[in-house]
């Protein structure tokens, strides 16, 4: 076999790793967040704690972000501390209820990490009316296709929400 061979093999061995590393690194801050956040499987924790709802966000191709429940406080100290996410991301259900999903962190100051992973970098103007933010969403209650860190989620809609109105 020839040399070219050898380094394709080698790229790709590295390449398989890294992602393989990335994957094992996103489910334990996924973990970490489990464990620091379930206590807002119930919505009334959210809202004990001083989360308020915002209407439901859905992407323009298709899947969600479900129904923020923010903390203003949080969102305004811009602290990134794993226990105390800036949001908490619920997706509406058929019988009304509300799942959590997800949980999302903020700050202004960045360039932002938690854990190692980098936060997205939203610049103004941005569909919330903000001012530049970096943000970080943490799919840990719902498995997520597109990347345990990514905005939207497939797999979450806002249809029961418009069922309901």
């Amino acid at each position: 076999m020839n040399a070219n061979f050898w380094r394709f093999a080698a790229l790709s061995t590295m390449a398989i790793a890294a992602s393989a590393a990335s994957a094992e690194s996103g489910n334990r801050l996924a973990a970490e967040v489990r464990a620091a956040n379930g206590r807002f499987v119930n919505v009334a924790a959210a809202t004990a704690e001083g989360y308020a709802p915002i209407p439901c966000a859905s992407g323009i191709t298709g899947g969600a972000m479900g129904i923020h429940y923010v903390n203003s406080a949080y969102l305004k100290d811009d602290a990134v501390d794993l226990a105390k996410p800036e949001a908490v991301m619920y997706e509406p259900m058929a019988d009304g209820t509300l799942k959590l999903v997800a949980v999302e962190y903020i700050t202004a100051k960045g360039p932002a990490s938690l854990e190692g992973q980098l936060f997205n970098f939203d610049s103004a103007p941005n569909r919330y009316g903000l001012g530049p933010f970096y943000e970080l969403h943490v799919w840990a209650w719902k498995q997520n296709p597109t990347g345990a860190f990514a905005d939207m989620n497939p797999n979450v809609s806002c249809d029961a929400m418009k069922k309901a109105d």
